[in-house]
């Protein structure tokens, strides 16, 4: 029992480390740049609040943890913003997640990379779910924040809305209303179509 417990200790000094992945958006009404702690904290949180609104009736504590986990790779692989061409980097963050979660107890580490492919492959209800609010958190911070990393990365409106065309899975309501928000934004600011 002992072991188990050096072990969880290790691993959550690890992801400490988390804390310290910058990403390419400011917190709302910040100059800074959130961290992927942050991120996971606030898509947890958001996940919950719109469980009562998706379709298909999510496990939530597995939607939680898949949250809670998947950007844990980003403390070997570093934050990919999502715009960019080489953002989906499935083998080298496969071998991030096999190396965190090893530090803990076998049973533990099996579990959480099982629900981190889960999270990837995008297939079940609760992943499904979970890369939606993934992809809707940095829409709402960016519809918020004069869209920060949309103009200092030149997105386009049609990018933005391929990239998180994901979210209708979760909500084909919530979809509808993010496309006429970022449609609404990319007008009022004048990003590229």
């Amino acid at each position: 029992m002992t072991e188990n417990f050096q072990a969880i200790t290790k691993f959550i000094v690890e992801i400490e480390k988390l804390k310290n992945i910058q990403r390419k958006i400011k917190p709302v009404g910040l100059s800074r740049y959130e961290n992927s702690a942050e991120h996971s904290w606030q898509i947890a949180l958001l996940a919950l609040t719109l469980l009562p609104y998706s379709g298909q009736n999510p496990d939530p504590l597995t939607v939680v943890t898949m949250l809670l986990l998947h950007d844990i790779v980003e403390i070997d692989t570093g934050d990919k913003f999502a715009y960019d061409a080489n953002h989906d980097d499935y083998d080298n963050e496969l071998i991030s997640a096999q190396r965190i979660f090893a530090i803990l107890p076998s049973e533990q580490a099996q579990a959480y990379l099982k629900l981190w492919i889960e999270f990837e492959m995008a297939q079940t209800p609760e992943s499904q779910f979970a890369k939606a609010i993934d992809r809707l958190m940095p829409v709402i911070q960016n519809l918020h924040n004069g869209c920060q990393s949309w103009v200092d990365n030149d997105v386009s409106v049609s990018q933005i809305l391929l990239k998180n065309s994901v979210i209708e899975k979760a909500n084909p309501q919530l979809w509808q209303w993010v496309k006429e928000q970022v449609i609404e934004a990319g007008e009022r600011l004048g990003l590229r179509r």
